[in-house]
């Protein structure tokens, strides 16, 4: 299965400027645009940016669409279900790895040049709540994952039900995020969850939390698309 899996992931890995170029330029201008700016003005103290989440946006719209348009394209080029869902975890694994890889080296250099020159924080945010550079590395690979698994499974709920299965989620989502913030309001809980977020191990909430997260996404995305229609 897996071999036959990697021979479907051509189908994704033949549209190299999503998977790969874009990103990176994108990534690029993310970086370029801040840096000219700290420059500039000449900052004499740390400056952070969160332009480091536009590869979040890329990465969204890159397994959105391959639920949403690559997935019908395969099925009628008679490309198993169970094939295609396979090969894109592939891929997604193979660039979530590199991106996390790519982010990290890019955080060490920075944390060595004093931002980059120009005292800019872009790469090493998950070093303001945690030193250690292995759980800083797993923390881009959680969130890289979550949000492709997330995308897997809105392309998937989309590919099934269209418009009206986004909605739908969209409102459950809204729905048990307020009545939980209703609850935690009620019994006064906001200063447990917050100590909850300070004391527990960096590991629990950056890496272990994301990725739980990310495994039940990627897990609803395969019941929803293993019915879904082309």
């Amino acid at each position: 299965m897996i071999a036959r899996a990697l021979d479907v992931s051509r189908i994704h890995t033949v549209a190299w400027p999503l998977l790969i170029a874009w990103p990176l330029a994108i990534l690029f201008a993310a970086f370029a645009i801040p840096w000219v700016i700290f420059a500039l003005i000449d900052a004499t103290d740390a400056n952070t940016t969160g332009s480091i989440y536009s590869i979040l946006g890329v990465t969204m719209a890159f397994y959105m669409g391959a639920m949403t348009q690559t997935f019908p394209f395969a099925l009628g080029l008679g490309v198993t279900r169970r094939d295609f869902f396979t090969a894109t975890v592939l891929v997604g694994a193979g660039q979530v790895a590199g991106i996390s890889l790519l982010l990290w080296v890019l955080a060490v250099i920075e944390d060595h040049t004093d931002g980059w020159g120009v005292r800019m924080e872009m790469f090493g945010l998950p070093a303001d709540f945690t030193d250690s550079r292995l759980t800083q590395l797993a923390t881009y690979a959680a969130f890289l994952g979550l949000v492709a698994c997330v995308s897997l499974f809105l392309g998937a709920v989309y590919q099934r039900w269209r418009v009206t299965g986004l909605y739908t989620a969209g409102a459950v989502f809204l729905l048990v995020g307020g009545l939980a913030a209703i609850v935690v309001s009620w019994q006064r809980w906001w200063p447990e969850v917050g100590s909850w977020f300070a004391d527990t191990p960096r590991a629990v909430p950056m890496v272990v939390l994301p990725t739980v997260l990310a495994l039940a996404s990627l897990i609803g995305a395969w019941l929803t698309i293993r019915r879904a229609t082309a």
